[in-house]
């Protein structure tokens, strides 16, 4: 299963957070750093704080949006 790394920015749901990961990869032909951000729904017990670093994993659908579940704090 998939595991990324990002950061909480909201929580305004009940038992969901919602985490922003960011990549940072190079471009092959002008070798600029690229920095791209995505934002994924996540299932939580326990509530968090914003800008807590967690770890998210993919999990079956829990909802239209929510495929994520948080494993670390």
């Amino acid at each position: 299963m998939k595991q990324l790394e990002g950061i909480v920015t909201s929580k305004k749901m009940a038992k969901t957070v919602t985490v922003t990961v960011t990549r940072h990869w190079t471009h092959p032909v002008y070798a600029k750093t690229i920095t791209r951000r995505k934002n994924y729904l996540c299932h939580t017990e326990s509530p968090l704080e914003p800008g807590t670093r967690v770890t998210i994993q993919e999990c079956r659908p829990l909802s239209k949006l929510k495929k994520w579940k948080v494993v670390k704090k």
